[in-house]
């Protein structure tokens, strides 16, 4: 197995591929395969921004492993106006969407139930195959309501991780 702790620089050389959508890329823990077939065990430090298409890894035995998004059913999203589109961005943010930001257009996991809300504000929305690559927030270390002054709610931010107890 290959076992990968942590991010490196980029190479002009690697050794694998891990072809990965965006929710695989967004976990800290993960078992996989990658491209060449080996089994692969992903320990990454947590809270760490997502890892992009491009980004690099070493692993434990030395092997410099490069991370590529791998394409998925996405929603293409452009308005007739650049307030239409603010419109549509903040109907999605609010919903706390993972977007993709372009110029003129966003993209979003392919949803139904979003599908039809963009309808009704009237988005013109395509559905497409390709690598995702969200927008990771402004916040860079996760959401949360931080109290300043009050000791006992003055912590750090986390991500979330849905699923995993810490």
């Amino acid at each position: 197995m290959l076992v990968i702790h942590q991010r490196t620089e980029p190479q002009a050389e690697w050794a694998a591929e891990l072809h990965l959508i965006f929710e695989a890329r967004s976990k800290s823990r993960l078992r996989c395969f990658s491209a060449e077939g080996e089994d692969v065990g992903l320990f990454l430090e947590r809270g760490h921004p997502p890892l992009r298409d491009g980004d690099f890894l070493k692993a434990e035995d030395g092997r410099i492993v490069r991370v590529c998004a791998r394409p998925e059913q996405l929603m293409h999203v452009t308005c007739s106006s650049p307030f239409e589109l603010t419109r549509a961005a903040y109907h999605l943010g609010n919903r706390h969407v993972a977007l993709q930001v372009g110029d003129g257009w966003l993209r979003l996991l392919d949803d139904y139930v979003l599908k039809a809300m963009l309808d009704q504000l009237g988005a013109t929305t395509e559905s497409l195959e390709a690598p995702f690559q969200p927008e990771h927030g402004a916040y860079g270390g996760g959401h949360h309501h931080s109290r300043a002054g009050e000791e006992d709610f003055n912590y750090a931010p986390r991500i979330h991780q849905f699923g995993v107890r810490t």
